[in-house]
């Protein structure tokens, strides 16, 4: 019987094979470790920043919620109520004379079906301070005022179009049937806009 012994005090290890079949893996591994922990690091410098804008622009929209709470207060008070009526009654003025006639009728042509016909448009300022446009149209069928409506809510210039009421008639002028129509108007912006032919306000 042979039995190897070493009784050397420091063993020969084959340390060659050993990095040959575990230094890629490792390598791989403390890249990953690297990679991540500078992730968590980025995001979390990343949340501090928005976490810090987020706190100063809550602070700033508190600040002018107080105020706009301060100033509705100050045009309470009995003696500036008169200024406040007066104010609304000139923002309402001005909102009014910078509505065109002739631009919402070039508006309605864009998305008025074939045997449909406007017989009045009534605009009226919401209590959102949203141009509303009352649309009464009369036809021959309940099919064109849906066409109309679905064409309007594709349109820019109107939002929130929606039939208020409907009627049949009795064949009154070739027209079967009429409908109340609402929808918010949008005017187009100036910095868009083309210049209305001859548009009166």
């Amino acid at each position: 019987m042979h039995i190897d012994i070493n009784l050397a005090s420091q063993p020969y290890e084959d340390r060659s094979k050993f990095w040959l079949r575990w230094g890629s893996p490792l390598a791989i591994l403390g890249i990953l470790t690297l990679w991540l922990l500078y992730s968590v690091i980025s995001g979390l410098i990343v949340a501090h920043k928005d976490n810090t804008l987020i706190r100063e622009r809550e602070e700033q929209i508190a600040s002018r919620d107080r105020e706009k709470a301060a100033a509705e207060t100050l045009l309470s008070l009995p003696q500036n109520r008169t200024t406040r009526d007066r104010s609304q009654f000139l923002n309402d003025l001005f909102q009014r004379k910078a509505f065109s006639w002739t631009r919402v009728f070039e508006d309605m042509e864009q998305v008025m079906p074939a045997r449909l016909h406007v017989v009045s448009i009534n605009p009226e300022m919401g209590d959102d301070n949203q141009l509303e446009i009352k649309l009464h149209v009369a036809g021959e069928s309940r099919e064109r005022a849906l066409e109309l409506v679905h064409r309007m809510e594709a349109s820019k210039r109107f939002q929130q179009t929606h039939i208020v009421s409907e009627r049949l008639l009795q064949g009154q002028g070739g027209d079967n049937v009429d409908f109340e129509i609402n929808a918010q108007y949008v005017p187009e912006t100036p910095s868009g806009a083309t210049p209305s032919r001859g548009g009166a306000p």
